[in-house]
């Protein structure tokens, strides 16, 4: 049943006009985006949904993934991005957390890409094991700046792998929160999660500060890579658990895994993960998660900014 359920949520999805989105009500125009899907959460169907949007990357390129917290958190595993990783010769990118554990310090984080078998498919590096450098975010409500790892230039393009997925404070995780929290700094972290009031305590700031700092600081990351054209987005919607991969010890999921989806907009990927969400048996739990979160509200504000698009084609690649 779970199976059968699936395969009508994503037939209702494609059975809409191109570019008609069931969360936002728009209607479709010269806008819409297109995101890819594959059911097929694999190697191959990673690298499927890649090459499906004929994105090409330029000089050295990051490949932005999370390493996972320790023990037991549910971080997408090295042998299913390698095939993408290797494919456009990618060094694997990642920040120290604010939150303190083994992820906060350069060395010891090192530690952890490498016991999670993260150096064993290509290069690690900890961006801000330097320090931080400052990108101008335009037009914010709260974010003036933001603070990446000082290696951020390094990179001519960003591809961002990202493990979709609940959150304890943001709702849930997908494009959007890997290119704000996830390439911002330790100290940019805290200065998102503050909601730009700290640049070192990452608790107490105002929620509807925190979310949309989040969709600020991912715009600043985004027009500093040519207003997005040098960066492209996997969401992976495996082990959909309600806690984010920060957490050790994250609960269960009470979703089947559902597929892989890509696009070289990130609001649109985030904004079709979020609608097969709710249309998915068992959701009850995540969809909670959400609302109690308000986590859509970074996804709006981020289309109100011009990140990208909630309008979007939903395009099965399968045979």
């Amino acid at each position: 049943m779970r199976h059968l359920a699936l395969s009508l949520s994503i037939a209702s999805l494609l059975a809409f006009a191109p570019g008609a989105n069931t969360a936002s009500g728009q209607e479709a125009t010269k806008d819409t985006a297109t995101v890819y899907f594959t059911r097929h959460i694999s190697p191959k169907g990673l690298k499927a949904v890649y090459q499906a949007m004929h994105w090409t990357p330029t000089d050295k390129v990051a490949v932005k993934v999370s390493t996972g917290e320790p023990p037991s958190s549910n971080y997408l595993r090295p042998e299913l991005i390698e095939e993408v990783v290797k494919a456009v010769k990618g060094t694997i990118v990642e920040c120290n957390t604010a939150y303190g554990g083994p992820r906060s310090r350069t060395d010891s984080h090192r530690e952890v890409a490498k016991k999670h078998g993260f150096t064993r498919i290509a290069d690690v590096d900890i961006q801000d094991a330097d320090g931080s450098t400052t990108l101008k975010v335009t037009d914010g409500e709260v974010l003036k700046q933001n603070y990446v790892g000082s290696h951020f230039g390094n990179y001519g393009s960003y591809l961002v792998i990202s493990h979709f997925k609940g959150h304890q404070m943001a709702g849930f995780g997908g494009a959007i929160k890997n290119i704000s929290i996830g390439i911002a700094s330790a100290k940019g972290k805290a200065w998102i999660h503050s909601g730009g009031t700290s640049e070192r305590n990452p608790w107490g700031g105002r929620q509807e500060a925190f979310l949309k700092a989040m969709a600020e600081a991912g715009k600043s990351v985004s027009d500093a890579m040519g207003q997005g054209k040098r960066m492209a987005y996997i969401n992976v919607m495996n082990r959909l658990s309600i806690d984010c991969d920060c957490d050790g010890h994250p609960a269960e999921p009470d979703i089947h895994d559902i597929g892989v989806l890509a696009s070289t907009d990130p609001v649109a990927l985030d904004q079709a993960c979020m609608d097969l969400i709710d249309k998915a048996e068992g959701n009850e739990s995540f969809v909670k998660r959400v609302a109690n979160r308000d986590g859509m509200l970074t996804v709006r504000h981020a289309d109100k900014l011009g990140l990208g698009t909630r309008v979007y084609k939903l395009v099965l690649i399968d045979e």
